[in-house]
């Protein structure tokens, strides 16, 4: 029992190393990400830092979403052109 728990919970989480691996990037991206607070929410569990396997899952699908490549919607070449407004002198 003890061990199906333990694999559950490890599963749910991963340390530095393994969240780099999982993205595709390198420990000292993330790391750098991390203190830069632009990569994917981490927590410190002891004096390990862990990532949520659910939360880089969100963060990967929030960076696509912000990409005018993944996101047609940002896609400048598809918006109409607006006008600029007059200036006044």
């Amino acid at each position: 029992m003890h061990d199906q728990i333990a694999s559950t919970h490890e599963a749910a989480f991963l340390n530095l190393n393994k969240a780099a691996e999982y993205l595709g990037v390198s420990p000292n991206t993330l790391y750098v990400w991390r203190h830069r607070r632009q990569g994917p929410p981490s927590f410190r569990m002891g004096r390990r830092v862990m990532y949520r396997i659910s939360a880089l899952d969100e963060w990967v699908i929030a960076q696509e979403q912000a990409d005018s490549r993944s996101n047609a919607a940002l896609n400048p070449l598809i918006q109409s052109p607006t006008r600029r407004a007059a200036r006044t002198p």
